[in-house]
C-alpha cells in the first residue's frame, strides 16, 4: 500500500516538454542555481523536499520522512531515497525547469513518468 502511494507521489503522467514550456537542465551548476536554498513542493501529495548541494536529500511526504543522496551524472539527476524507512531504488532522471519556480523530474532518463514541483 505504501509503495503504491509512493508511486503516485513521485510519478505522474508524463507530458511532452514542448507542450508546457519546460526546458531541459543540462548541468549540475544550473540545477543547483534552481534548487539551492529552496524547498521543492508538490502540494497535491504533501511532498516537501530539500535537495542540498552536499549531495543529500531530506524532506517528507504524507507524514513520513524522506532522506537520500543524489549526484549529477552525464546530464541527469541520479538519486537513491528512503521514504519512511522503505528504500526507493536508484534512478537517474531528466530534469526540466519552467521559469525559476517550477521543476520537473522524469524517471528513467526521461523515458518514464514525471513529477512536477514548485520551488519555494
Amino acid at each position: 500500500m505504501k509503495y503504491a502511494i509512493l508511486s503516485l507521489i513521485f510519478a505522474s503522467v508524463a507530458v511532452p516538454a514542448a507542450a508546457d514550456s519546460y526546458v531541459p537542465v543540462k548541468d549540475q551548476t544550473t540545477f543547483l542555481s534552481l534548487v539551492e536554498g529552496k524547498e521543492l513542493r508538490n502540494f497535491f501529495y504533501g511532498v516537501r523536499l530539500n535537495v542540498l548541494p552536499n549531495g543529500e536529500i531530506d524532506g517528507s511526504a504524507i507524514g513520513w520522512g524522506i532522506e537520500g543522496q543524489w549526484t549529477w551524472q552525464d546530464g541527469y539527476f541520479c538519486r537513491e531515497l528512503s521514504w519512511g524507512g522503505d528504500p526507493i531504488p536508484y534512478n537517474c532522471q531528466l530534469v526540466e525547469a519552467r521559469g525559476e519556480d517550477r521543476v520537473r523530474f522524469t524517471v528513467d532518463q526521461g523515458a518514464g513518468d514525471s513529477a512536477s514541483f514548485r520551488l519555494q
